[in-house]
C-alpha cells in the first residue's frame, strides 16, 4: 500500500468561551446552550447559500492543541482503558475532531452556532448539513459498545488534563 500525504486547508475558525482545554464539555451533549461562531473565510462564503434551512450542522475540526496518541486510553465516561478507535478521545494519528452544533443564524460570512464545545480558535476543516434521513440509521439495532454500560453522562462531565 502506497501511502499518500493528506493535506487540509482550514475553510475557518471556530470561536467559543472555552479558551483552555480543561473544564470545558467534552461532547456537545455538554455544552447545551453554549453559544459560538464559526467565521468562515471569504473565499468560501458562498457555499453558505441554503444552509439557513437546516437546524444542525456537523463540524469537523483540526484538534490543533493535541499532539500524540496513544492506542488505548481511559475515555471521560469510563475507568476502564478503551481501544482507541472506540472512543471520542482527542489525541488520535489524525487528530479530526467532530461535532453536531446547532444553528442559531448566519450573519455574512459567520455563522452563530449552539452547544459548541470546541476550544476557541480551532480550524473549522469543514461542515455539512445534519439530515437525519441520512445520519440515523433506519434499523432498530443500534449498539453504543461499552458507553451503554456507563453510568456516567457526557453532559455532566468536563474535560480534565489526561489528552494534554
Amino acid at each position: 500500500m502506497s501511502e499518500k500525504r493528506i493535506c487540509y486547508t482550514p475553510i475557518g475558525v471556530i470561536r467559543s468561551p472555552f479558551t483552555i482545554r480543561e473544564d470545558m464539555p467534552i461532547q456537545p451533549s455538554g455544552a447545551r446552550g453554549v453559544s459560538g461562531r464559526i467565521e468562515l473565510k471569504e473565499e468560501f462564503a458562498e457555499g453558505l447559500n441554503d444552509i439557513d434551512g437546516f437546524s444542525h450542522l456537523y463540524l469537523l475540526y483540526h484538534f490543533h492543541q493535541s499532539q500524540g496518541f496513544s492506542l488505548t486510553v481511559t475515555p471521560f465516561l469510563d475507568k476502564t482503558p478503551r481501544g482507541l478507535f472506540a472512543t471520542r478521545a482527542p489525541k488520535r494519528p489524525n487528530p479530526i475532531g467532530l461535532s453536531v452544533v446547532r444553528l442559531d443564524r448566519i450573519e455574512g460570512r459567520v455563522i452563530h452556532i449552539l452547544d459548541v464545545d470546541v476550544l476557541d480558535g480551532t480550524p473549522l476543516l469543514d461542515l455539512k448539513p445534519y439530515v437525519p434521513a441520512f445520519d440515523v440509521p433506519a434499523d432498530k439495532d443500534v449498539r453504543t459498545g461499552w458507553v451503554d454500560n456507563s453510568a456516567m453522562r457526557p453532559e455532566d462531565i468536563r474535560a480534565d488534563d489526561r489528552f494534554k
